[in-house]
């Protein structure tokens, strides 16, 4: 549920963006690119020059220099400064006749501009009005078309008031234009509108009137994206503006985004200049800074930018398209995330990081081809904050699953199985499912006599059976068994369930060879520490039964208690086994279907023969491993017993003893199951077992 909230958060963002989060990401990402890859390509026929002063004699002089240097345009990125005009020196005076002559001799000076409008009669310009402050109503010299069947301009960034130019300027200019620069919300300025509504008016931007007058155009055309789908919902707006170069995209909001160039230091005084000849020039007050994407730039800087992005086409374009392609690959990768998340964290996040990659790849790819401004920060964040919050997710479910895990199971499964289950909890199945399983069942051999010499020690008891069972248990779980149930005598355990196990046999025979290891040195370490402490030495031995079958494994419990377990015949069968066990010598004893399926690893010597309702079970001891298995006096061992067990089936008593009488010679042999097997030849002569016998010694079970 975590990363599928934060997958429709992040599409939420793009679609919608209620916050700006979404424009602010994709905007730092954007102004990366530019700082990575700026615009380097030259000034295109357009310089800036940063003027101490912005008075007419200042503008005057700048425009003279340059019309007889032969550029072909003058744009200027700031009013003049009209505060020593005679008319604002005229307005200053105080009343009185003593200022009349003064007031006299400024009233025959010209009107604010004479002189720049004079130098302007040599020079195509562009004259600045100031749009969002109250003045002299505002004229424009040139007129908007639109190339489609809706009126684009409903979208263009309106205005309630504007100031404009000195009416001698206004006759005199070949163009108006707003100098606004709007900046976003963190005072970057990144985008040159076309044009500003003014009530009914269009007053066009600097740059696209400059570019205008440099293209000797009438009119300034632009196109709807009235076939765009989206407009059905958004309403109409501007595509894009025709230049000389074809046609450059602009949002639906009339802006243009220009590939800036890295800041440089404009010309601070205007001389002739062959250079200037042809040239853009763009003249503004110097310290008149503001921020772009590659630092800080003079007005001047980003109008001549401006003008030279739109002369050269280098605009960079953020479709109408963009939000949508952005949010439905989001959600494609979001959603196969999710869906991966149900097979673990792995998979999905192996997805999340390449969508990631991709995204990345693909966004710095068509801004370096096409210019295109394809936000990857906004659903890589998503990506990244799914990714976040699924190992989170995933991390406190583990957390949970173990800790309740342990409490279920911390002394019955080893840690490795508990981390898998939580990690999986699936592998738990307590429904109840037929399994294949190994159970073992382990017993100390003659407890109830020896506890009846601890009478008077019930603590020193029960602590010398910790001593005892702990290393037993120990074994079981560090060969991947799992502990079924805990008696005062001992322990049973099975492996293959909850966990598949492919080797169940081998490993809990493993578990029982350490067990018979460890158990010789238990009694080993018990009987030095009596020794040391002048106590009578004890004899502790151990019996395990091992058998391999069919198993209903599940959870087993009732009244708000439950265990998982097994039950069927091999927990029965190696209940039994365990308990014959002391009749044989050796302390492990399986059943033919574990031999059959742990011979490989193991050597196991044939002992008896259970028979009850069912056909008979044989019964070997473990003596070792493959080594033991391999040994010549293994295999005379072994040779012997089968013609042993053939004799007694075919019922040849006499030939059955003279065999034993031999084997009990053989290093390895175990005398006790000899005893055994005389003293039930001994019956069975006494009481012959029938021709149809199957070779079980049933009567000897009881």
């Amino acid at each position: 549920m975590i990363p599928a909230l934060l997958l429709a958060l992040g599409l939420f963002a793009i679609l919608f963006d209620p916050f700006g989060v979404e424009h602010a990401l994709s905007r730092r990402l954007f102004d990366a690119y530019q700082r990575h890859l700026p615009y380097s390509g030259g000034e295109a026929g357009v310089t800036a020059f940063d003027l101490p002063a912005m008075d007419e004699d200042s503008l005057a002089r700048a425009t003279r220099a340059l019309a007889a240097s032969g550029a072909r345009l003058v744009v200027f990125a700031g009013p003049p400064d009209t505060s020593l005009s005679p008319q604002a020196l005229l307005a200053k005076l105080l009343p009185g006749p003593a200022f009349d002559a003064a007031r006299a001799a400024l009233s025959r000076l010209p009107e604010p501009g004479h002189d720049l409008a004079e130098a302007l009669t040599a020079v195509k310009g562009v004259v600045p009005v100031a749009l969002g402050i109250a003045g002299r109503p505002l004229q424009v010299k040139t007129k908007f078309l639109y190339r489609g069947a809706d009126d684009p301009f409903g979208k263009l960034p309106r205005m309630t008031e504007g100031a404009g130019a000195l009416p001698i300027l206004e006759r005199t200019t070949a163009g108006i234009a707003a100098f606004n620069l709007p900046a976003d919300a963190d005072g970057v300025v990144r985008r040159m509108p076309l044009a500003f509504r003014l009530g009914d008016l269009l007053v066009p931007g600097l740059a696209v009137e400059a570019l205008r007058l440099a293209e000797n155009r009438a009119a300034i055309t632009v196109t709807t994206d009235a076939r765009d789908p989206l407009s059905f919902l958004t309403g109409v707006g501007i595509a894009g503006m025709e230049t000389a170069k074809g046609w450059v995209p602009a949002d639906r909001n009339g802006a243009i985004h220009p590939r800036f160039a890295r800041p440089a230091p404009h010309r601070r005084a205007v001389t002739p200049d062959a250079a200037l000849a042809g040239m853009i020039a763009v003249i503004g007050p110097a310290g008149a800074n503001v921020e772009t994407p590659l630092g800080r730039d003079s007005v001047a800087g980003v109008v001549a930018q401006s003008i030279r992005a739109l002369a050269t086409g280098e605009i960079l374009a953020r479709p109408s398209w963009a939000r949508l392609a952005e949010a439905l690959l989001l959600a494609l990768a979001g959603g196969a995330a999710l869906l991966l998340l149900r097979f673990g964290l792995g998979w999905a996040a192996a997805l999340l990081l390449g969508a990631l990659a991709l995204f990345a790849l693909g966004s710095w790819y068509l801004f370096v081809g096409g210019g295109l401004l394809i936000d990857s920060a906004t659903p890589g964040l998503t990506l990244a904050a799914m990714l976040a919050g699924g190992a989170l997710a995933a991390v406190w479910e583990v957390q949970t699953a173990r800790r309740a895990l342990r409490l279920a199971f911390a002394d019955s499964l080893p840690r490795a199985t508990i981390e898998k289950i939580a990690r999986q909890p699936g592998l738990l199945n307590i429904e109840g499912e037929l399994r294949n399983v190994t159970y073992l069942v382990c017993g100390v051999r003659g407890l109830s006599l020896l506890a009846e010499g601890w009478c008077e020690d019930a603590a020193g008891f029960t602590r010398l059976m910790r001593e005892v069972l702990a290393p037993l248990i120990d074994q079981v779980l560090a060969h991947g068994g799992t502990i079924d149930r805990l008696t005062a005598e001992g322990f049973a355990a099975f492996w293959n369930a909850p966990l598949p196990d492919a080797d169940h046999a081998v490993h809990a025979c493993d578990a029982a060879n350490g067990m018979a290891i460890m158990a010789a040195r238990v009694t080993e370490a018990i009987a030095l520490d009596r020794k040391t402490r002048g106590l009578a030495p004890i004899s502790i031995e151990i019996g395990v039964g091992l058998a391999t079958g069919q198993a209903i494994a599940g959870g087993f419990g009732g009244y708000g208690r439950m265990g998982y377990s097994v039950n069927g015949d091999p927990v029965v069968l190696a209940g039994r086994i365990q308990a014959l066990s002391h009749h044989y010598g050796p302390a492990v004893i399986v059943a033919a279907e574990t031999r059959a399926a742990a011979e490989r690893s193991f050597a196991f010597l044939e002992v008896d023969s259970l028979g009850d309702a069912g056909a008979p079970v044989k019964l070997y001891a473990m003596l070792g491993n493959p080594v033991v298995r391999a040994s010549p006096k293994f295999r005379a061992l072994t040779v012997f017993h089968d013609h042993i067990f053939q004799a007694i089936r075919k019922q040849q008593w006499a030939k059955a003893r003279e065999l034993i009488a031999q084997c009990r010679r053989l290093s390895g042999a175990s005398q006790q199951l000899y005893d055994l097997h005389l003293a039930r030849i001994a019956y069975f002569e006494t009481h012959p077992p029938g021709a149809d016998w199957d070779g079980a010694f049933r009567q000897i079970l009881n």
